[in-house]
Order: structure tokens, then C-alpha cells, then sequence
């Protein structure tokens, strides 16, 4: 599978030097090749982990892009999500179906053994989302490194700073927007969602149920075959652990689909289809349906400031022995 290897042009410098200028405590610090001098070997590391952990488990690159979501969106990207104990961010119900975690511990074992107390895990997650993508046919980028680890994670933050699949327009520009994302960002890192899964219970609300138990759709946007085949994968008795894939013509390759599936009304989410449903995002969402390039282009400058949302770096933070625990 050919990847396209995404070249900093001169728009997505200035964009990369303006997004460190918005942050000068913080993300200012990161740099390409951080761990050039320190632990050369670290991000080939980290993507032989990736690559390894994918072929046996084609569901990690999705994993592991969504963990990485729910970590930025969340008192930015600084590991927080990956701290077990009660009353961390992944304890949080809203977090309970997220995966990947193992792969992330598997690459800072291996990591600490190598170059001890040197790599942090918000790194390694970030690099193993990016990683997750290339695998799977996307771009290939590049992204600065020397982010810390944060050493608090608390579950009553989470609810506030993750987009539920009900989410209006309005809703998930105001959320995006208190991260320093444009709407453009919203309608380009939606385009997560040409990979993974998700759980039924995540779009039940475009359906209800009759006193028998019969599903029948009640949410017009959504295309009637595809709602169909939707009731019979998770019909209102099904297990809790049952998942649907995001895209369902290309669920395990990252590319433009999603764009196409969205004009086809076959968005698994509300959150999904009121990006082509609303006249601010409808003619972006044609556009990139268009344009797999123009995509991935963008997907690299969105992917970009994503991974640099409230960052810890330098003297703030730590860097973690242990990706589960914050340390002694």
C-alpha cells in the first residue's frame, strides 16, 4: 500500500510557528526530532509497535487515534487519559470504550529499557496515533515531540471537553473552538471516523424502539437501507459489547470515504451527518469527498494542531516510568 509522505509547506510552516506562538510556555518547546541526541531510536520504536500490535489486531489504528482525542480534547494532550485509579479521566464512562492502551505500555516498556526516563507517554501517544494513520494508508507526517507528562487526571472534566454523538453544529464548533480548532478543524478531524468503531448504543438515538422491541428509524437524515442494515447488526436486544465499524465501505482504511459516505446520508452519528446537512460545512464536506489529496493535506495541518493542544513541556509535567501511573 503506497503512503503519501506530506512535505511542511510554507502555509503549514507559518501554521506551525503560529501555533507555538499561541502557546509560548508550552508547546514553543516541542521540536521536530526531539529525541534525536537522547534516544535516536525512539520513534522508530514506537512505530514498530504500532505496525506489530496492527497485524494482529486490524482494529488498533482506530483505537488508538481515538485514544488519542480524548486525551487532547481533555486538559490537552499530556497522557492524562492513560492514568488508572479511581476518579481518572479513564474511569469515566464516557472513556469506558476506549482502547489501545497495551500498545502505548508495550512501546514504553521497550522504550524505558533503551533510554530510560527519557521518552513520555503523551509522546508516544501522539506519535502512535500518527503512526496509526500511515499504517492504514493515510499520510505520513511529521510532528514535533518533547511533550511531558501531566500528573493529574480527574473523570468530572471529561464529560465537558468530549463531543457526544448528539452534538448539534453549534455545539461542537463552541467545544472545538475553546481548543484553539477552527470549523474547518471539525469538519477535517471528523475524518477520524473513516476508521474504528463504535458501540450501538452511541447512535441509538436515531432510532426508537416499540413495545416489542422493533427499531424503526426516526432520524429522516439517515439513509433508509443503511438504517436498516444498522437494526440488524444492533437490534434493541444486542450485547453492550457489540460494535459497528465508523465507515462502512472502507472500514479499515484511512482515506476520503467518510466524506462520500456522509453525502450518501450514511454518517453513523447525528455528529456525523450535520456536517452535511449544514450549509456552514456542506459544500467542505463535497469538496474533500472529491479530493482524497486535499484531505490528507489538511488532515496533516488539522492532526497537527490537535497534538499540540495544552501540551506540557520543560520544566513542566514529567515523564512517566510507567504510562498507568503517575510517578512516586
Amino acid at each position: 500500500m503506497e503512503t503519501k509522505l506530506l512535505v511542511f509547506s510554507p502555509k503549514l510552516l507559518i501554521l506551525l510557528l503560529f501555533s507555538f506562538a499561541a502557546f509560548p510556555s508550552s508547546s514553543s518547546r516541542l521540536a521536530f526530532n526531539f529525541y534525536g541526541a537522547s534516544c535516536p531510536s525512539a520513534e522508530f520504536i514506537v512505530k514498530n509497535t504500532v505496525r506489530s500490535a496492527s497485524s494482529f489486531d486490524p482494529t488498533i489504528p482506530g483505537k488508538l487515534l481515538r485514544l488519542l482525542f480524548h486525551d487532547c480534547m481533555v486538559e490537552g494532550c499530556d497522557a492524562s487519559v492513560l492514568l488508572q485509579g479511581n476518579d481518572t479521566e479513564r474511569s469515566d464512562p464516557a472513556n469506558a470504550s476506549l482502547g489501545g492502551f497495551s500498545v502505548i505500555n508495550s512501546a514504553k516498556r521497550v522504550l524505558e529499557i533503551f533510554c530510560p526516563g527519557t521518552v513520555s507517554c503523551a509522546d508516544i501517544l501522539a506519535l502512535a496515533a500518527r503512526d496509526a494513520v500511515e499504517i492504514v494508508g493515510g499520510p505520513m507526517l511529521q510532528i514535533p515531540t518533547g511533550r511531558r507528562d501531566g500528573r493529574a487526571s480527574v473523570a468530572s472534566v471529561v464529560r465537558f471537553n468530549i463531543i457526544d454523538t448528539s452534538f448539534s453544529m453549534d455545539e461542537m464548533m463552541k467545544l472545538f473552538s475553546s481548543k484553539g480548532l477552527s470549523l474547518d478543524d471539525l469538519v477535517i478531524l471528523s475524518g477520524a471516523h473513516t476508521i474504528g468503531s463504535a458501540h450501538c448504543s452511541a447512535f441509538s438515538d436515531r432510532f426508537q424502539a416499540d413495545s416489542k422491541g422493533t427499531l424503526t428509524r426516526i432520524d429522516t437524515s439517515l439513509d433508509k437501507a443503511y438504517a436498516n442494515e444498522l437494526r440488524k447488526k444492533c437490534p434493541s436486544s444486542v450485547s453492550s459489547s457489540v460494535t459497528v465499524n465508523n465507515d462502512p465501505e472502507t472500514s479499515f482504511l484511512f482515506d476520503n470515504q467518510y466524506y462520500r459516505n456522509l453525502m450518501a446520508h450514511k454518517g453513523l452519528f447525528q455528529s456525523d451527518s450535520v456536517l452535511f446537512s449544514d450549509k456552514r460545512t456542506k459544500k467542505m464536506v463535497e469538496d474533500l469527498a472529491n479530493d482524497q489529496n486535499s484531505f490528507f493535506e489538511r488532515w496533516g495541518q488539522s492532526f497537527l494542531k490537535l497534538t499540540i493542544i495544552g501540551v506540557k513541556s520543560g520544566d513542566e509535567g514529567e515523564i512517566r516510568q510507567s504510562c498507568e501511573v503517575a510517578n512516586g
